[in-house]
């Protein structure tokens, strides 16, 4: 790799590193789900989120992606769309009675593994949120635009979009692997009905706000 494609190389990994670092309705989701399942299962959010950033990729390097953010009825159903989907999500946490939470902490596998939601059903979740995001095509739009011309070769920028797809996998397994270690999760599980709360109210305002530009628009 000549010095050229490094400093391409860096430059797309760093900044793709600090837009992971940013808060946003995918790692809001992580954070719900680690708490709420088994680290096995909650893993499917985490791969739900680098399939959709994948698709998102993929679209981008073979010039697709600058069509879908040309359209502007396309942005606006996914503003709208994904929006509402934020919504229905907050919706579903916020009411939630607080009897569900008691006794979180205490659960055995056999019993956490009732309550928990399927890996599919995870991964469903986090695929639905990284898809129905455009911020998520338009940065892979923005970056890809900037950095990869037409002089780097289309080997370069599949290798490229593999890398990004796996540290946004590993990033988001890391979090559940996190609080899922046992004293962690002790800590988090005593505070699920509130973190989950906070969560849904976060997610709420970001689908709110989602809608009201599209609309607006």
């Amino acid at each position: 790799m000549d010095v050229t494609l490094t400093s391409i190389f860096i430059t797309v990994a760093v900044a793709h590193f600090l837009a992971l670092l940013s808060p946003g309705p995918d790692f809001v989701l992580v954070v719900k789900s680690a708490i709420r399942n088994k680290g096995r299962n909650a893993i499917g959010i985490a791969l739900g989120i680098a399939v959709a950033n994948a698709v998102y990729i993929g679209l981008c390097l073979i010039g697709v992606g600058s069509i879908l953010a040309a359209s502007v009825s396309i942005m606006i159903t996914l503003k709208i769309v994904g929006g509402c989907f934020l919504i229905y999500l907050a919706y579903k946490a916020l009411k939630a009675r607080k009897s569900a939470y008691q006794n979180l902490e205490i659960l055995d596998d056999a019993e956490l593994k009732k309550s928990s939601r399927s890996f599919w059903f995870e991964f469903i979740t986090g695929f639905m949120s990284g898809i129905l995001n455009p911020k998520n095509l338009l940065f892979y739009l923005s970056l890809f635009t900037v950095v990869l011309t037409n002089e780097v070769s289309i080997g370069f920028k599949l290798g490229l979009g593999i890398w990004m797809t796996l540290v946004v996998f590993a990033w988001d397994a890391a979090v559940i692997y996190l609080l899922s270690t046992q004293s962690v999760r002790k800590r988090f599980t005593k505070m699920a009905y509130y973190i989950d709360k906070v969560t849904g109210a976060v997610l709420g305002i970001i689908g709110i706000t989602i809608v009201k530009s599209a609309v607006v628009r």
